[in-house]
């Protein structure tokens, strides 16, 4: 089993009580009877996740406006299962939500598993987002240094030379700048002038 999904089914087995509608949700191969979960009325939030999170991981494209919303939420674990899903998806829209996502002050908080999932893409949207979003990481006194060192890890992982100059002046920043040597060095040397 994959280890995201049984993290995700003991979380919201003891989310829903471990009832019977959970166990159906959990077991069942109809991706119709999932797919209604995300659009009837009065359904749990934990139903809405399993079931989009199950269609994720088959690549069933109804769940992607879900999984969005849960990617944006304010509990981590919400937001790592998403992006577990959405990556496995294979939705072309899902790079240019996630950049949306990681690049929007008003939630930044909120922005570490978007920036991962960009990472993970590789998608024309990935360098530009990352770059964005760390260049603003990078003021004084900024209280997300985690989403500032997912940002440089995400650009080592990538190696595009356009990250060269934020990478730079993470250098400066003593919490990232061991990430940026490291992200630096993996920037082809071609890419590097």
């Amino acid at each position: 089993m994959d280890e995201e999904l049984r993290a995700l089914t003991e979380r919201l087995r003891q989310e829903s009580g471990g009832t019977a509608a959970f166990d159906r949700l959990r077991a069942t191969g109809d991706h119709g009877e999932l797919a209604e979960v995300l659009i009837a009325p009065g359904q749990p939030l934990w139903a809405r996740e399993l079931a989009a999170f199950r269609l994720g991981l088959a690549g069933d494209r109804r769940a992607f406006e879900s999984l969005v919303l849960l990617l944006n939420h304010r509990d981590p674990p919400r937001c790592a299962s998403a992006a577990h899903a959405l990556a496995r998806l294979g939705d072309p829209r899902t790079a240019r939500a996630a950049a949306a996502l990681a690049t929007n002050e008003l939630r930044v908080a909120y922005a570490l598993h978007p920036v991962r999932l960009l990472a993970a893409l590789r998608a024309p949207e990935s360098v530009p987002a990352l770059i964005t979003t760390l260049e603003r990481r990078l003021r004084p006194h900024d209280p997300y240094r985690g989403v500032a060192l997912a940002c440089v890890e995400g650009l080592g992982t990538l190696g595009d030379g356009r990250a060269r100059r934020v990478l730079s002046e993470a250098l400066a920043h003593p919490a990232l700048a061991e990430a940026a040597v490291r992200a630096l060095a993996r920037i082809p040397e071609q890419q590097r002038r």
